[in-house]
C-alpha cells in the first residue's frame, strides 16, 4: 500500500524572486502537485467525485521550514511521506532536496494536514470519514531507521 510518493522537476524562472531563489510560496505549490500526484497513483483525484458522496480535502495546517535554497534550473525532488492517517484527517510529511550539483541537499522540510470533506447542498462543508476505498489505499510510512 503508498504510504510515499516523490516527483522530480526543474525551477521554472517564474519561481523565483529577486535575488534568483524559489520564492517561499512556491514550496507549497510543490507539496500540492505531490499531494494531486500521490491521489492519482492510488487512482483517485484530490477532487474526488468517484465516492458518494463527494470529498474534498481542504487544508487544515502548512508549514515550512528552509534550510538551503533552490535556483532557476535546479533539479529537485518533492518527496510526500503519509506521517498520520486518523479517521478524518491526512498529515503528510514534506521534504524538498535538491539534486543538482551531486548529493542530493535538503531545502526544505514541511508538514501538510488535509481533512476530508463533504458539502450539504447549500454547499456548506463538514469534515467527514475518510471512503474506505480511499483510506484502504493509503498507510503511514514506516519511520525512518
Amino acid at each position: 500500500m503508498p504510504h510515499e510518493h516523490k516527483i522530480v522537476r526543474r525551477v521554472e524562472f517564474s519561481e523565483t524572486d529577486m535575488a534568483g531563489i524559489v520564492h517561499f510560496s512556491n514550496y507549497f505549490r510543490f507539496a500540492e502537485s505531490v499531494e494531486h500526484d500521490f491521489f492519482r497513483t492510488i487512482g483517485h483525484s484530490i477532487v474526488t467525485k468517484t465516492t458518494d458522496p463527494p470529498v474534498g480535502w481542504p487544508r487544515v495546517h502548512a508549514s515550512f521550514d528552509f534550510q538551503a535554497p533552490l535556483r532557476f534550473e535546479d533539479e529537485f525532488e518533492v518527496h510526500l511521506m503519509v506521517a498520520e492517517k486518523k479517521s478524518r484527517t491526512l498529515s503528510y510529511q514534506i521534504i524538498v532536496r535538491k539534486l543538482t550539483d551531486g548529493d542530493p541537499v535538503v531545502c526544505a522540510k514541511g508538514k501538510l494536514t488535509v481533512v476530508c470533506v463533504t458539502r450539504d447542498s447549500t454547499g456548506k462543508m463538514s469534515a467527514s470519514e475518510i471512503p474506505s476505498e480511499i483510506a484502504d489505499r493509503i498507510e503511514v510510512a514506516p519511520e525512518p531507521g
